[in-house]
Order: structure tokens, then sequence, then C-alpha cells
């Protein structure tokens, strides 16, 4: 990686202003996953270790209407980054104006302020200069460890470089080193698993991961658009029928590299309690069934291919894993790579939470705190947030 990270400047002193990803759930206000934060401790403790003037962290969460909602306010975050960071924590209740400037300057020397939600102002998303400018005010430096951000050209991502030099945070070097070496120094056999819901969310990663990889293994509802493209019949299943003719255009470019589950368990209405049973995907699933999950044997199919891999990405789920009866294939793939020896890179999202769910995170090389920004970076793409950093 080629860019400056926050062991290249000289932050004491300095007015740290810090882009972090803590959009994390939040249920009758309290934070019910904090792997997010966790993330990013690291991070700000190195910061606090060269004695700046204080850290004020920017954050989005959510989905509000460009406009302050107290559902995705924050603050909820305050005592959790306060006790896994050991140091108290102040929160400002607007990320710009005088209610933030007050906040920092009030702030003790060393001091740490979680700024309210960026996405409560629709100059965020929009990358507007005099916004960009504001946020920027509060700092002297600026930091990126907001990864699952970075394939966003938004204020406090990019729009906030122009104003102020800017570093990489551990996290986002961290991220863009496994993932970057994952697809360009990959140790081989490389074998990725991509699955999840739609096949056009991922046209452009399956065709990158093809000339890439020696292998990709297919799953998920993606897979139920691959068997309707070679005549299958599918059901009622989740399928793409707009896209059946790229999914046609894939099975040819990737030949047999491109491997499908052959067998997948079927059930007769989309409900964890409802009938099930295990068919060949070629023998088609009759009307009023769907798709809802690889078999086990599938699986064990999944597994002979992934036994002498040496490099293994992972993005998206096998089936429909928040029902618990078709969360199985899932989980076993999950145990296959948590065994394995290959380094093991999970694409966040879907798989980061299965991953985590089956108990099996700290088993695995690295789990990607960003499944947008690392599909993107998986792709090819170029992520603006981590293009606007200074060069070493």
């Amino acid at each position: 990686m080629n860019k400056k990270t926050i062991r290249d400047i000289d932050l004491t002193g300095k007015r740290v202003l810090i882009r972090v990803d803590f959009n994390v759930p939040v249920k009758d206000g309290v934070v019910t996953d904090d792997t997010r934060v966790r993330a990013a401790i690291p991070t700000l403790k190195y910061i606090l270790e060269q004695k700046p003037r204080y850290i004020a962290l920017m954050s989005h969460l959510g989905r509000p209407k460009d406009a302050p909602d107290p559902a995705y306010s924050l603050k909820p975050v305050v005592p959790v980054l306060a006790r896994l960071l050991g140091v108290d924590t102040a929160f400002a209740e607007d990320c710009v104006g005088e209610k933030a400037k007050q906040a920092a300057a009030a702030l003790p020397e060393g001091g740490v302020l979680l700024l309210e939600n960026t996405r409560f102002y629709k100059e965020e998303k929009k990358n507007d200069p005099a916004f960009a400018q504001q946020l920027a005010e509060l700092g002297d430096v600026y930091v990126n460890d907001a990864f699952g951000s970075a394939h966003r050209a938004h204020a406090s991502t990019e729009g906030v470089t122009r104003y102020l030099p800017a570093v990489s945070g551990f996290l986002m070097e961290k991220e863009l080193e496994y993932l970057v070496n994952a697809i360009e120094q990959a140790e081989r056999p490389f074998v990725a698993i991509l699955g999840g819901a739609k096949v056009s969310d991922k046209i452009g990663v399956i065709e990158a991961l093809l000339t890439k990889c020696d292998t990709l293994l297919i799953g998920g509802g993606m897979a139920n658009t691959f068997f309707k493209a070679q005549g299958w019949a599918v059901g009622d299943s989740l399928v793409e029928n707009e896209v059946l003719d790229t999914a046609r255009a894939l099975l040819a470019k990737g030949g047999s590299k491109l491997v499908l589950p052959e067998e997948v368990v079927i059930a007769d209405a989309f409900d964890n309690d409802a009938t099930t049973k295990v068919i060949k995907a070629s023998a088609g699933v009759p009307e009023g069934w769907r798709i809802l999950d690889i078999s086990p044997s599938a699986v064990e199919q999944f597994r002979a291919v992934l036994k002498d891999a040496k490099t293994v990405v992972w993005n998206g789920p096998m089936g429909v894993f928040e029902m618990s009866n078709f969360a199985k294939g899932t989980y076993a793939i999950a145990e296959v790579l948590a065994k394995s020896s290959a380094t093991t890179i999970i694409g966040g999202g879907d798989s980061a939470a299965a991953v985590a769910k089956a108990g099996l995170a700290e088993r695995m090389s690295h789990i990607s705190t960003g499944g947008g920004a690392s599909l993107e970076l998986l792709e090819g793409k170029v992520l603006p947030g981590v293009v606007a950093l200074n060069d070493r």
C-alpha cells in the first residue's frame, strides 16, 4: 500500500480527525454487536500514545433521511467505545458547527470525542465541499480507518482530504494488504466462494475472479440464476431473469473453473418450519418449492475443492442463513475454512456475520469489516477513500 499511515506523520499535540466505521447494530438504545468498534481500537490506542491534543471521531450509522433522527444517533456507541478504549469519551450532539466545535474545545489534553452521525446532513453523501471543510475545521490531521466506507466518495471519506494532511489507520492498512495481496499475490491453489442473493450485484466480481482464481464456487440464491440459465427448472426460487444471458456467458467463460452445487435443499414455503427435501439441481425444482440452501453432499463437493487450497476468499452465505434450518450449508463451509491451513479471507457482510455466529471468527486469517468495499476491491475497482490519502 503506497499510502501514508499514522506511522508516517507527527501526531503530537495535533487535533486528529478520524473517520471510523461505527455503523453498528443498535436495539433499544444498546449496541448489540461491537465488532466494528473493536476493529478501530488498535489505531485509536496508537494515536493516543502519540500525545495528540485530542481525537475527534466521525462515522455514519444506518440510513437516516438526510436529517437528524434519534433512531440513528451514535450516542449509544459512547459507553462501548469508552469501555473498549479505557478512556472517558465525550459526545457531540452535532458533527459540524458550534456544538461540535465547543465539544472539541472542551476536551482535556488527549481527550476523545465521538461526533454525531455525519449522514444527518444530505451534504455528506453529496460530498459537498463546504460541508467537508466544516468537518476539516475540527482537525489538523485526517485519518481514514473506515474501510467499510472507503468505496464511497463522501465528505467524511474523500472531501475532507482536500483540506487536511490525510493518512490511513491500521485497520484500513490491514484490510488493503490482505485483500490486495489475496488478488494479486495469492498463494495457489486460490479458491473463491461467492454466495448471497443476487448475481447482478457480483457480475464484475465474478468476471474479475475468473481471471485470477483457480476455482470459483458459487452458492446461495445467486446459484439459482445459473441453474435456470442452463435450462433447469427452479420452481419458486429467487431468480434474476434479467441476467440469464449474462449468467450463460459467465458459465461459458468459466468452464470447469466455475463450480455450482450439484445438490440443494428445497422447501415448500419460505419458512423455517417448511417441509424440506434434497434434490439434484439438474433434476429441476417442482412448482411451489424453492431452493433455500446447499445440501450436505454439496458441502462435501465444495470441501473436496477446498482441501488443497492455499488461499480462500469468501463473500456471501450459501443459503437463507437467517433461518436456522437453512443455515447449515453456510455454517458447514465456515467449519471447513476454520479447519483449513489456507489463508482464509472473509469478505465482510453476511459471510462475516455467519462466521461470527458460528463462533469461528478467531480461526479465520482475516475478516473484512466492509462487504461492499471488499467486493469492489476484489472487482479491481479503485476506492475513492483510499485514492484520496497522501502518497508515501
